[in-house]
């Protein structure tokens, strides 16, 4: 993944996401942080309210002169309700009042509520809260504040014991804290959008340069595909500045690659034109060399003729006819070359077949001083007779020209896998290592007297029987194998 540019940036994005999520977290984080701070600042802020009710009730008992029965009467409740505003009237957002066991309240006050009118009743909805905390600190003998958590607010109720001539009293403030409110949430909420903004951006241009980049590159990739390597695409531009410097050097290479193809393709008509040449003017020097011997012969024997006897005419005459058979053997070789014959191939018992090719060289191997054995491991097979008789004839010649006095040239015809092999060895020391890549081509030989033109006949049956002819290296002595499939059933 990470060695492909696409994968980098997807990374990225997501270390992008990480990041951000991170960030966004911390900043929730702080400002619920605030949020208690300010909670417990409130809290604080309503205990002093508290106290402060407290005293101004100490105070107003000290210099009254009411009895306990008067507390529910109206000019007392009044002057309680005086002394709760007296005491939350610098403390903003805390309402209050006195609290009976009992009885309920007997005085209220918000002096600093932001509405039109002053309020002067205790809310309904807290009334149960507020009976509860006040119950509870009557109870205690001591101050009590209760936090109660809501959605969007939290609601905290203060309440202190009264001790007087009137029981069960008790003084209470209560407050609310939002944490959707003030400067810090509307700082949180700032810094969110521009966070996430930034990052909203961030990812959108990412991901844009993501795909775009990965659309071009499958495009140029395709393109490259679609087109040979020696013909390389002009690939258009993609409008991305680093992948046009790669398209561009992509197209030079390309032209550059053209043209050395071009180049290469005239030197190589060149270089055809001139081993055709060359093989046409082997070909005239050996065709005109194995000419040449036997007309100079003829002619040396004609003059001889007419200026000796009917003896001498009839020697000459002899030799003629022997070196007009030598040409005509040579053109009927030229033409096996060139001309490929029709196959007959017929069913034929190897054995029989193995003893007539070596009764034709019978003579050439008695005075080469050479054994000819055959070995016919197989009883028959199916080929056109002739055409592997004058292979075989070649090879057997060139066997027995190449074998030391005293030694064996075997002919052997088994059945393998790959067919019916006819394998001619001897014991002499083969052809020459420079020639031995090109020995089946026509006018390539290792002899000094050779045509060349024996083994290409070979390779020529072998080719036309849908076999190989081939020469098998290492081990001592040398071997040829003439390999022909089995036909088709």
């Amino acid at each position: 993944m990470f060695r492909s540019l696409r994968g980098r940036l997807i990374v990225l994005l997501l270390l992008l996401v990480a990041a951000t999520a991170s960030a966004g977290a911390l900043m929730v984080a702080l400002f619920r942080q605030s949020t208690t701070a300010r909670a417990e600042q409130a809290q604080a802020e309503s205990g002093r309210a508290c106290d402060a009710i407290v005293e101004g009730c100490r105070a107003f008992a000290a210099r009254s002169s009411e009895s306990p029965s008067e507390a529910s009467q109206a000019p007392f409740r009044a002057s309680l309700t005086a002394v709760v505003r007296h005491a939350l009237q610098d403390r903003p957002g805390i309402e209050g009042g006195i609290w009976q066991e009992g009885k309920g309240s007997l005085a209220y006050a918000f002096p600093t509520y932001p509405g039109e009118r002053p309020k002067t009743d205790v809310p309904e909805a807290e009334l149960p809260r507020i009976e509860v905390v006040n119950h509870a600190s009557l109870t205690a003998s001591r101050p009590i504040v209760r936090r109660y958590a809501f959605p969007s607010q939290t609601l905290l109720v203060t309440a202190s014991p009264l001790r007087g001539p009137i029981p069960g009293l008790t003084a209470w403030t209560m407050t609310r804290v939002s944490p959707f409110a003030g400067r810090s949430y509307r700082l949180l909420m700032a810094g969110l959008t521009i966070l996430f903004s930034t990052v909203l951006v961030a990812v959108s241009l990412l991901t844009g340069f993501t795909l775009s980049w990965s659309r071009h590159v499958r495009r140029m990739e395709n393109a490259l595909q679609a087109h040979d390597v020696t013909d390389l695409p002009i690939l258009d531009p993609t409008g991305e500045r680093e992948l046009d410097r790669i398209v561009s050097a992509l197209n030079d290479a390309g032209a550059r690659l053209s043209e050395a193809r071009r180049k290469a393709d005239g030197l190589a008509r060149q270089v055809a034109a001139a081993e055709r040449l060359a093989a046409i003017g082997r070909v005239s020097a050996g065709i005109a060399h194995e000419i040449r011997n036997p007309i100079a012969a003829m002619r040396l024997k004609a003059e001889n003729a007419l200026s000796g006897d009917g003896r001498s005419k009839d020697v000459a005459l002899s030799m003629i006819l022997g070196q007009i058979e030598r040409l005509d053997a040579l053109l009927r070789r030229l033409l096996s070359v060139t001309e490929k014959e029709k196959l007959r191939c017929e069913a034929v018992e190897l054995e029989p077949f193995l003893a007539s090719c070596l009764s034709n060289l019978a003579d050439l191997a008695k005075a080469k001083r050479v054994v000819l054995v055959p070995c016919a491991d197989a009883k028959g097979g199916c080929f056109d007779p002739e055409q592997v008789r004058r292979a075989l004839d070649n090879l057997l010649r060139n066997a027995i020209e190449a074998a030391p006095e005293e030694t064996e040239v075997l002919i052997r015809a088994r059945r393998t896998p790959e067919g019916l092999v006819f394998s001619i060895r001897d014991e002499g020391s083969g052809p020459p290592a420079g020639v031995r890549e090109h020995l089946f081509e026509p006018f390539v030989t290792g002899r000094a007297g050779g045509t060349g033109l024996g083994l290409s006949i070979v390779r020529e049956v072998a080719s036309a029987h849908g076999g190989t002819a081939r020469l098998l290296e290492g081990g001592a002595g040398t071997t040829f194998e003439l390999v022909l499939p089995w036909p088709r059933s």
